[in-house]
């Protein structure tokens, strides 16, 4: 059974939260706090590739295509992914990629009628 988009949109913050809570840890150059970060953007790529393409256009701006892809090389190609571009992800994208989905949830739940 598939879960809902809502409780996808759910998975994509509870995962950009926790992300920021390994960094007030350690840095990506702690072996574990990069693989739990890994881990967390893994989730959301899988998360935006579950969610309906109609519900994510309503947000143009962020690059849906590119979070799914960059889960498969997370998933598949794990030696060759660079610190670097993690890096950039996580201060460049993270911080508006929380707030389209959290737009996303706040209409979710106005369209439902909540």
């Amino acid at each position: 059974m598939s879960r809902p988009d809502e409780a996808r949109l759910h998975d994509i913050v509870e995962a950009i939260r926790v992300i920021q809570d390994h960094l007030s840890r350690g840095d990506l150059h702690d072996g574990l706090i990069y693989d739990a970060v890994r881990v967390r953007l893994i989730e959301i790529g899988e998360a935006v590739k579950g969610t309906d393409p109609d519900l994510l256009v309503e947000s143009p701006a962020v690059p849906w295509k590119e979070i799914a892809r960059m889960r498969d090389h997370l998933a598949h190609r794990y030696f060759d992914t660079d610190h670097s571009i993690v890096r950039d992800v996580l201060d460049n994208d993270l911080g508006p990629l929380l707030d389209a989905v959290q737009s996303l949830i706040e209409g979710y739940g106005s369209a439902s009628g909540a």
